[in-house]
């Protein structure tokens, strides 16, 4: 084995190929263990957390044993920020969690709000003032994997609509469509 590790091909392509897929791989760790920690999800932090440590001790210890490659201080970089797009995309194709969307209608509300509720979305509507005269607002907490559907039936009628989406960390005694009535969700 240490005939091969002395090679350049070794030293110029498959080890800083391995400290970018390291990086790669322990930076989505990251960023997941960020998205379950702040959802509350204390098991899956945990072993998050373990892993990826993990993976950036191996990273560092094969920089830390060629300080004098800078190439390897580029690869290092990349494949941490390259982690963070794909952590990031990760993260939304899992859909983790809830949100809630707020929605503002400058004119009549009625058909979205019918066509909302007949695709089975639970609605909260509320009469305001706005800053041109009377709106009507509704809300609706909502699976993350959803919003985009919500999104999507909610411009049918009213395509310049105002909307708003925020996450929400725990949904407790309330109506989630696909979901029996619990008393916390997490």
């Amino acid at each position: 084995m240490n005939l091969f590790e002395n090679t350049d091909l070794f030293g110029y392509v498959i080890l800083p190929l391995l400290i970018f897929c390291a990086r790669i791989f322990d930076q989505s760790l990251g960023i997941m263990r960020i998205i379950f920690a702040t959802k509350g999800f204390i098991l899956l932090t945990f072993v998050c957390a373990i892993f990826e440590s993990f993976i950036w001790l191996l990273a560092i210890r094969q920089i830390m044993g060629q300080m004098d490659n800078v190439f390897y201080y580029v690869v290092f970089a990349a494949g941490f920020a390259t982690g963070n797009v794909v952590g990031l995309f990760i993260e939304k194709r899992l859909s983790i969690g809830f949100v809630m969307v707020r929605v503002v209608f400058q004119k009549n509300s009625d058909e979205s709000v019918r066509i909302l509720k007949e695709k089975g979305y639970r609605l909260t509507s509320v009469d305001a003032l706005g800053v041109e005269g009377p709106v009507r607002m509704i809300f609706s907490t909502i699976r993350r994997g959803q919003a985009a559907d919500f999104i999507r039936t909610l411009k049918i009628n009213n395509p310049t609509g105002f909307y708003t989406i925020e996450d929400v960390r725990q949904v407790k005694e309330g109506y989630i469509p696909g979901m029996k009535k619990q008393s916390s969700l997490k």
